[in-house]
């Protein structure tokens, strides 16, 4: 949670299931993997605060023009997510950590707006626990069902992972090209 809040493109939808499912076989506790995907997410969330508030608006731009492809952030998303900080406020950073590629940037413009620190940590957190807890709890639900859903995917695993690996490598592709 916290590299991919840190603008490095890795999944929280592929960490918090496997740490649910994990929670399925008695090795962690539910609550517990929530409440440390969350603050995980807040200590990389930090980290994208920094840069955009020490970085300051154009060191950022330029950052994400001449880097933004190898980390998936556009300019045009950077400037999407300031218009909707502006217009809404908190209730975006407090939304936006359940949205796929806006939770990944919204840090940056929270600190280039100077969000006080501690309303952006409270927001984060909130907002990331409660994404943290859903998808730990489906890839418990999953563990827990495990046995019955494996018989339907059996024999289909390979399919499955290379379908992953083709569907991440035309994103990438797609956001380096764009």
């Amino acid at each position: 949670m916290a590299i991919e809040s840190a603008l490095i493109p890795l999944p929280s939808e592929v960490i918090m299931p496997f740490s649910g499912f994990l929670v399925s076989t008695g090795r962690f506790d539910l609550n517990l993997v929530a409440l440390a995907g969350a603050v995980g997410n807040v200590i990389g969330s930090l980290v994208a605060y920094a840069i955009g508030y020490w970085g300051h608006e154009r060191l950022v731009r330029r950052f994400i023009r001449r880097y933004g492809k190898w980390v998936l952030i556009s300019e045009h998303e950077l400037d999407q997510t300031e218009l909707w900080l502006h217009k809404y406020k908190d209730w975006v950073v407090l939304g936006s950590r359940v949205v796929p590629g806006v939770r990944t940037v919204i840090s940056l413009p929270c600190g280039i707006a100077k969000l006080p620190l501690p309303r952006f940590i409270v927001l984060t957190f909130i907002g990331s626990l409660v994404w943290s807890y859903i998808l730990a709890f489906i890839g418990f639900k999953l563990g827990e069902n495990w046995d019955t859903i494996g018989g339907y995917f059996h024999g289909l695993d390979a399919v499955v992972i290379v379908a992953i690996i083709v569907a991440a490598g035309f994103y990438i592709w797609y956001k380096i090209k764009k």
